[in-house]
């Protein structure tokens, strides 16, 4: 017998599932063994439905896995929670088993809880991943009304029966990504301020708080207005033993000055969302205590209110239980004299006079997301932990540049994931950081709160005078016009990289790492879903390779793990499209603009056919070589008669990409003289480096807006219908170089890709140096962009050299000695993307 949970979370005992169920005859099969192995014949597609993580349980003589992840997985007929084993949390890190997908569970067993009556639960030992969409979930009209799977005899377990996790000593999870995000049931929102009549005749001024009579003081109520809110913080560790172990800060003020006030642990998950700035609060039952020095502040002397940083206001939830009433807005008073909140708008024109480290607060219209990143929070103990960041474009008339802002996950999940181009876009307490060779930018501090369009109704900064001036600016804009600069997700790295590369002996932190090649395998090794790493290599370039359409991962046969799932993708150096092929797809996406340009581009590759053959090694032309030159030759024959385009970007489609496979007569490259004895005496060469379909940004359109949103953010906890709704637009990819790199020992070799800015509305072109020079191999990789991006006489997109006029030159690259900057990035699944920044040559090298 079955115990189904229905969609209301009322148990009910059923004789079995209406119809033949994969997961009850697991169930049913791990009654009577304690391991259940299934044959490859046996295993059927089970869809992820959720994923979930919290913190591991630490376990009696061995160092736990940082985290536990539960999975739910649904045959189309029940839901079943269970617990992934930790052999497997590789498969998470990178990303291979994910919501939204199917999987087959190859091995499995039932775990009792010995400490607790009634819990168990089905532990998932091993696995194989299907890399392509799901064949349950088109099945299922509504995933939430599938009954849960439960054990006979646990009926009464309300944490099989709850959105907590199965390892009963953790009482709720994590953001699946982060820990700073509310995660799950338990965090409380939207509740109604109270109507409670206030006693306000007798209360404390917070001036008149004494940090020496604490003990013997009964305090009286505070009434306090919050006027900077910070992001919540996670401390939980092994062996803490507390529930909720959360803390958040916020700045309050009455008419005598500001304090700070600390929320801390399960007051968090049931007042934090509830307490925004501008909110008022009656208190009564805190505690004071002496600050907590090293902690970040907000700015704020435009408050011009004296501010006590020698003590903080506690809220605990016992010893004492302190008592929050959130005050409705309609009950607040002039005679209590609170403060109003107030802010500090700058605009994008006077950005470049702030002092570095000021803070500010600004308003824009977005133009350019990135896509979502992580980086590895720098720990000296306890769990992992990362950090979830992405760029921002934003404007406001009053400049030609916009703002560039680096915004961190502020605690507030739905706004961050949801900022697009053409959104109302208020960012407060910024950082502004001035730094040398790039236009300065802004990053996010732990006291930022992100409002996009929808959220800002009811705002204490409405009525400011810039934010009234700004919405008055857009109102004379077009929608179609500022549509044609967005764009959406995609590779992007800022700030530039300085023109000269210098490794401080002093300082190691403020530098770009200076590693290894051996430092580099263990780097790609270890890199986890949307990790972003920066680092430095020096070695030469021994082989580069003009690749015209972006990478995609073949679709494998689902592989059995329990180890890794899939192997690397390896570069197939025949995986590029006829010339034919590529004049076809050019001429579909030509524009008039750049037809004009025609004719001149093609008297410049006519006048670089005799210097053809120096692509090659030691200037003879290779076979690939003389096949690209026929090729090439046709290609321009079938261009005067069509009067279509070489250069402009191509739709590029996963159909197009399988069909041609096996085509080569497009392959462009050069490789050192060298090269060939020197890649026989290397002891590896690392080939999973490349550009994908999502190192490449969209243009984007409300009509794929939502689409565009999923693609560029992460992975989803829960799977929705909309996941699968439509697909990612293609890419327009105006190609990209391979570049093999030797590391200096000549032993390693790796492959990076090079991706060059080549229109100036690449959102990499802003505040990208653009000196003239002389779009030699060298040049271009050295500067990031080819030159030039504008015509300054018609302040249009000038006509760019073709990618052989550029690898004729690659020449000057034989045996120089390089130091390359190259950006490292886990797209998931297989895809590493390892793209080059920038290559300094040993003269723009220094240490200091």
């Amino acid at each position: 017998m079955l115990i189904m949970e229905d969609s209301s979370s009322c148990s009910s005992v059923v004789t079995g599932p209406p119809q033949a169920s994969v997961l009850q005859r697991t169930l049913e099969r791990l009654s009577s063994t304690q391991c259940l192995k299934l044959r490859a014949e046996e295993a059927a597609p089970l869809a992820v439905i959720a994923l979930q993580r919290y913190l591991s349980e630490q376990s009696e003589g061995q160092q736990p896995d940082s985290y536990s992840y539960d999975v739910t997985v649904t045959d189309g007929v029940w839901r079943a929670k269970c617990f992934v084993h930790p052999d497997l949390n590789h498969l998470v890190h990178k990303n291979t088993l994910r919501t939204g997908t199917d999987v087959y569970i190859t091995q499995c067993s039932f775990v009792y809880n010995e400490r607790r009556l009634g819990h168990g639960y089905i532990c998932i030992e091993g696995l194989r991943c299907d890399a392509q969409g799901s064949a349950v979930l088109p099945r299922i009209n509504d995933v939430s009304s599938l009954p849960m799977l439960i054990r006979h005899g646990m009926e009464r377990s309300l944490v099989l029966q709850s959105d907590v996790p199965l390892q009963v000593k953790r009482k709720h999870y994590l953001s699946l990504w982060n820990n700073d995000d509310p995660e799950g049931d338990i965090w409380t929102s939207g509740c109604a301020p109270s109507q409670t009549v206030l006693d306000v005749s007798k209360i404390s001024l917070l001036s008149s708080l004494d940090l020496s009579s604490r003990n013997t003081w009964k305090p009286l109520p505070l009434l306090v207005k919050i006027i900077h809110k910070s992001r919540l913080r996670y401390y939980g560790k092994f062996g803490l033993k507390i529930d909720y172990p959360y803390q958040a800060y916020f700045e309050v003020a009455d008419q005598s000055g500001t304090m700070s006030l600390v929320l801390w642990n399960e007051l968090c998950p049931k007042f934090y969302q509830r307490l925004n700035v501008g909110t008022v609060l009656y208190l009564q039952n805190y505690m004071l205590k002496q600050s907590y020095s090293s902690r970040t502040r907000p700015q704020m002397d435009h408050h011009r209110m004296k501010t006590f940083r020698s003590i903080e206001i506690c809220l605990n939830p016992r010893n004492p239980a302190s008592v929050i009433t959130v005050v409705s807005p309609k009950s607040v008073l002039p005679q209590w004299g609170l403060p109003e909140v107030s802010y500090q708008f700058t605009t994008r024109s006077e950005v470049d006079k702030l002092t570095n480290n000021s803070t500010r607060d600004v308003i824009g219209l977005v133009t350019f997301v990135s896509r979502v990143e992580r980086v590895k929070c720098k720990v000296n103990k306890g769990p992992e932990k990362y950090w979830t960041y992405r760029w921002v474009h934003a404007v406001d008339g009053t400049s030609d540049q916009p703002f560039i802002l680096e915004l961190f996950s502020s605690s507030q999940a739905e706004i961050f994931s949801r900022i697009c181009p053409m959104t109302y876009l208020v960012c407060t307490q910024m950082r502004v950081c001035q730094v040398e060779g790039s236009l300065p930018y802004l990053t996010s501090t732990c006291e930022t709160e992100m409002l996009i369009t929808g959220y800002h109704k009811g705002q204490p900064y409405v009525n400011d005078p810039r934010v009234k001036s700004f919405i008055q600016w857009t109102k004379t804009l077009k929608d179609n016009v500022v549509l044609q600069k967005t764009a959406v997700g995609g590779h992007y790295c800022y700030p530039h990289p300085p023109q000269i590369f210098t490794q401080s002996m002093a300082d190691a932190s403020a530098q770009v790492p200076l590693v290894s090649t051996g430092d580099l395998k263990k780097e790609l090794e270890t890199l986890h879903y949307r990790e972003h790493k920066k680092l430095a290599i020096q070695g030469q370039i021994t082989a580069v390779r003009y690749m015209k359409n972006p990478k995609t991962t073949q679709s494998q046969p689902s592989e059995e793990v329990s180890t890794d799932v899939c192997e690397q993708a390896v570069p197939d150096p025949h995986n590029h499209p006829s010339a034919a092929e590529e004049t076809s797809a050019d001429s579909l996406t030509s524009s008039p603009s750049d037809k004009s340009s025609a004719s001149s581009r093609k008297r410049r590759i006519q006048m670089h056919k005799a210097a053809q053959s120096s692509l090659s090694r030691g200037g003879t032309p290779t076979k690939r070589g003389l096949r690209h030159k026929n090729a090439q030759e046709e290609q321009e024959q079938e261009e005067d008669e069509s009067n279509s385009e070489f250069e402009e970007v191509q739709h590029v489609d996963h159909s197009l990409q399988s069909h041609n496979q096996n085509q080569d007569s497009s392959v462009l490259c050069w490789e050192s003289s060298s090269w060939p004895k020197q890649r026989e005496d290397t002891s590896e060469h690392l080939c999973q480096g490349g550009v994908y379909q999502d190192s490449i940004s969209r243009r984007f359109t409300f009509d794929e807006k939502n689409v565009l949103l999923r693609w560029s953010n992460l992975q989803p906890t829960r799977w929705t219908a909309e996941q699968t709704a439509d697909s990612i637009p293609p890419a327009r990819c105006p190609g990209y170089y391979q570049v093999t790199i030797l590391g200096i020992n000549k032993k390693i070799a790796f492959d990076a890709a090079y991706l060059p800015v080549m229109r100036s509305d690449d959102p990499r072109a802003v505040g990208l140096p653009q000196d003239p020079h002389g779009n030699t191999m060298l040049s271009c990789l050295s500067s990031g962009f080819l030159c030039p991006l504008r015509d300054t006489v018609s302040h249009s997109e000038a006509p760019l050299p073709e990618p052989e006029e550029i690898l004729v030159t690659a020449s000057e690259l034989e045996d120089t000695h390089v130091v390359c900057i190259v950006d490292l990035c886990h797209l998931g699944g297989d895809e590493v993307e390892i793209l080059i920044n920038k290559v300094y040559r040993v003269t723009e090298v220094s240490l200091d």
